[in-house]
């Protein structure tokens, strides 16, 4: 039994079934109890607080085997040397393109901006590692500016234009590393504008390093020369452009002793017409048969002349406005502007030639007898009786042996009629004075008849040299159409 223990100093005592002579002091064991007993409930809450408090602290995350492949690729990488092991061995860069689209061609400056999906692959013998070693990762991207990049570049690049910035590459297992960007390039080209709108351009893009030569850096095609003529996929075939091929070569070039490796592909386009020709072609040629039409209208109607500056002055104004639809080049004039040249040419040589003819047609008798080419033509054209006899122009017969009573007698001359009309006498009777007036009527009646058959005459001339004129126009302007048909038919089925 265990007595019952009291505060204070009072000394008790534990009876029990000890043996007789030991019994035992509370002072003697009860103090190491209760310190054993304060160190396990400190322990405890011990135990306890820190299992809060590591609750309450996050852990520290486990490093990715993704960032551990990249800072263990990227620790002693060198990004400006060469990465071979042996430095005699020399890296092979795998070019391809891709054409997209062509956005501008400028004939002025010489220039075409194409879109182009551009392709390097290379292997970096410092960029391999065991997948198994990191979980299986087999392809991972890097920072381009962290690694070696090769320094290909085009050498007709003229301006990168709007290329939104790719900043990684893809590295896989085995060291393999592929750099895709798409480029908008504005590339120098030697453009021909005179078959237009029916030309064809052939612009080259040549690859090849900077500094490098072919012992340190060669070029090589990513797929054979057939599959990348040939593909037209990508290409947006809706535009102004239509693409032919994208041949390919790889030649060596040797400077100062020293061989570069250069890959050279040549985007062959053509220009698709039908814009043009109905905005330009088709108008034009409505107007000179407009123009041809009114050849038709009467010499002397005063409206042909008219008719011809209106046409000449709309063909001007359609010019004017059509002039920022034109190619501009600096060296040579396209044939579609010595087309449009020309048909103002000929408009206004058929305004002259209207002129002419109508000046021709007014011209008074005195001055068509002094022209020497309007008598060589009167005496070609113009027939005894029918044009401008002298008879005719000249001598009028008068009244035939008007001889009422048997005492007149009227002579056949019109010489005579007109000197027996100007003898003065003194008492002319009433036949006499009715013989002078039938006379003066007579001749004015002939003369009238005279210049007015004179007139006809002139005016059937006239036709006949308008006539002649007509034909010799359409002659040249035939001429013309068909040369330049047969030459635009030529470059638009080569």
């Amino acid at each position: 039994m265990v007595a019952n223990l009291k505060p204070a100093r009072t000394r008790y005592v534990i009876v029990g079934t000890f043996p007789q002579g030991n019994h035992f002091g509370y002072d003697s064991w009860i103090t190491p109890v209760i310190l054993v007993f304060s160190l396990m409930s400190l322990i405890w809450l011990t135990l306890l607080i820190s299992a809060h408090l590591a609750e309450c602290v996050p852990e520290k995350p486990k490093r990715s085997a993704l960032n551990q492949l990249t800072r263990t690729l990227l620790r002693n990488y060198d990004c400006g040397v060469r990465p071979v092991h042996n430095w005699t061995t020399p890296t092979t860069v795998y070019i391809d393109l891709t054409l997209r689209s062509v956005l501008d061609v400028d004939g002025k400056t010489q220039s075409i901006t194409t879109s182009i999906w551009y392709r390097q692959v290379w292997t970096d013998e410092f960029l391999v590692w065991d997948p198994d070693e990191f979980e299986g990762i087999k392809e991972i991207s890097l920072s381009s500016e962290a690694i070696w990049i090769p320094d290909v570049i085009i050498s007709e690049f003229v301006d990168e234009g709007k290329s939104p910035p790719i900043p990684y590459v893809y590295v896989n297992s085995s060291g393999s590393v592929k750099n895709k960007r798409p480029i908008q390039a504005v590339l120098a080209c030697t453009l021909e504008m005179y078959a237009f709108p029916f030309d064809k351009q052939n612009c080259s893009l040549t690859f090849r390093s900077l500094l490098h030569s072919v012992q340190e850096i060669n070029l090589a095609l990513l797929r054979n020369e057939n599959t990348t003529a040939n593909d037209r996929k990508q290409f947006m075939n809706d535009g102004e452009w239509e693409l032919l091929s994208i041949p390919s070569r790889y030649r060596l070039s040797q400077q100062n002793e020293t061989e570069y490796a250069y890959i050279q592909f040549n985007v062959l386009i053509r220009r698709r017409p039908l814009l043009y020709v109905v905005g330009l072609l088709i108008p034009s040629i409505f107007l000179m048969l407009v123009d041809v039409m009114s050849f038709y209208l009467p010499l002397n109607s005063g409206t042909r002349i008219t008719f011809k500056i209106s046409i000449l002055l709309g063909y001007t104004v359609f010019r004017v406005n059509m002039t920022d639809e034109l190619p501009v080049t600096a060296v040579r004039t396209s044939l579609i502007g010595v087309f449009f040249v020309v048909c103002m040419a000929l408009l206004m040589l058929s305004l002259i030639k209207s002129i002419l003819v109508v000046k021709l047609l007014h011209y008074s008798e005195k001055e068509v007898k002094e022209m020497s080419v309007s008598a060589c033509l009167l005496d070609k054209y113009g027939s005894a009786g029918h044009v401008f006899t002298e008879s005719a122009l000249t001598s009028i017969k008068t009244l035939d042996h008007i001889n009422p009573s048997g005492d007149y007698e009227l002579e056949n001359s019109l010489d005579e009629d007109l000197l027996s009309l100007n003898e003065i006498q003194d008492t002319p009777t009433g036949l006499e004075w009715l013989l002078q007036e039938l006379v003066s009527l007579r001749l004015a009646f002939s003369q009238e008849d005279s210049e007015s058959a004179a007139q006809s005459e002139w005016l059937a001339l006239c036709s006949k040299l308008d006539c002649f004129l007509f034909r010799l126009y359409l002659l040249v302007l035939g001429l013309y159409a068909g040369t330049l048909l047969l030459l635009w038919v030529n470059w638009s089925f080569a």
